[in-house]
């Protein structure tokens, strides 16, 4: 086609071009459009025009290096010009084949390049890969499970995740929810710790904010300052350490904000410091033991439809230390009236606006310690001394 549309735009007298042979700046190797360099073409479409110039047409191939072409076009046989035609024609098809196949856009070729250089931010995330790889293990849950039918004991994995080397002792750190339930846990090292069923597996990310509070799936308290970030934490890594770019741990990845349960950009670690002082007391003690006041208190949201600022004390169990120190909880009368308790205003002069702040100052304090616990009662404030003391599943 490419040749019927060329033949139709020669024109009307033509003269035939040297022939590729004798043109010494006639080469292969170049890019080549049948449209940009139309005269490629028209020595061929000149001798269909003209049966006159067979002559001139043998005369060339006769000086082409193809000896099988020179003895077909010098013989006399009634066939001759039906030879020359076919000939002509072939050498068409061809020579626009081959120009077809040159008009390739360059922008369309694979480009091979030497690979380059990584960068030296690059580079020390390799380092800092490396060399935190060793300390990260692989954690899998295993609950016994008994066959209804068979009664054979069964081991039957409920979770999994991932945890860290924490001293020199050989302790591990994960989350609880990793191994909670579990009657027997198996951890790998390096060459088997896994992310969906990988080997190691580094994320990155920043920052996104820091002071977040998230809910404990055991206890329900809250856990406070927490640092919120975009490198992913899915299934499998949760437990495992939060690097600066460094390679110094700042947190556990703990949670992650997602409907489906797939990292979505928004991820939670608990501190370093908070962890820190869990791990001591779990080796030191082989649990954790948290200080309370030993009272209930009223939804934040309820308090503030009272329009006062603080924690409503709902229930003060006269064995606890809230009770003992003669803290008033919130009751009804003999017509069946509510009086509000004590409000908590404030501890060790710390202003408590929320059971956020109650449960941050707490944490900060001992078993045994001594606390100043401002309330409102009615319409006066009273100082009251606290002793605080272990809730009853932990003493």
């Amino acid at each position: 086609m490419a040749a019927c549309s060329l033949y139709s735009s020669a024109t009307t007298n033509p003269t035939v071009p040297r022939c590729p042979s004798e043109n010494p700046n006639f080469t292969l190797s170049k890019s080549l459009s049948l449209h940009k360099n139309p005269n490629l073409i028209r020595p061929v479409l000149c001798v269909l025009r003209n049966n006159g110039r067979r002559n001139t047409l043998t005369s060339k191939i006769s000086n082409l290096k193809f000896p099988c072409l020179n003895k077909l076009f010098h013989m006399n046989f009634p066939y001759s010009s039906a030879l020359d035609s076919l000939f002509v024609l072939c050498t068409s098809l061809a020579l626009s084949f081959s120009l077809f196949v040159a008009d390739v856009d360059a922008a369309a070729a694979f480009v091979v390049t030497t690979p380059r250089k990584l960068q030296s931010d690059e580079l020390a995330t390799v380092r800092l890969f490396q060399d935190n790889t060793p300390s990260v293990v692989f954690i899998t849950n295993l609950a016994v499970r008994q066959d209804a039918f068979t009664l054979d004991v069964l081991e039957v994995p409920q979770g999994s995740g991932s945890g860290f080397v924490w001293d020199k002792d050989g302790h591990i750190v994960t989350n609880y929810h990793v191994i909670r339930g579990a009657s027997d846990l198996r951890l790998f090292f390096p060459l088997h710790s896994r992310v969906f069923g990988l080997d190691h597996t580094l994320t990155t990310g920043v920052i996104s904010g820091l002071r977040r509070e998230i809910s404990s799936a055991a206890t329900g308290r809250p856990i406070q300052d927490v640092i919120q970030t975009d490198a992913a934490i899915n299934p499998g890594n949760s437990g495992g350490p939060l690097l600066d770019s460094s390679g110094n741990l700042i947190g556990i990845n703990t949670a992650i904000y997602s409907p489906s349960g797939t990292s979505s950009g928004v991820g939670f670690s608990i501190p370093v410091d908070t962890v820190g002082g869990i791990v001591d007391q779990l080796v030191k003690f082989g649990k954790v033991t948290r200080p309370i006041l030993g009272i209930k208190f009223a939804p934040d949201q309820s308090v503030e439809q009272l329009g006062v600022g603080g924690v409503l004390v709902l229930d003060a169990p006269a064995n606890g230390p809230a009770g003992k120190a003669g803290l008033q909880p919130t009751k009804r009368d003999t017509y069946g009236r509510l009086i509000l308790g004590d409000i908590i205003t404030s501890v060790n002069g710390k202003k408590v606006t929320s059971g956020s702040d109650l449960y941050r100052i707490l944490d900060q304090c001992k078993v045994g310690d001594q606390v100043m616990v401002e309330v409102l009662r009615g319409d006066h404030k009273e100082n009251i001394p606290v002793i605080l003391e272990p809730k009853p599943d932990e003493s």
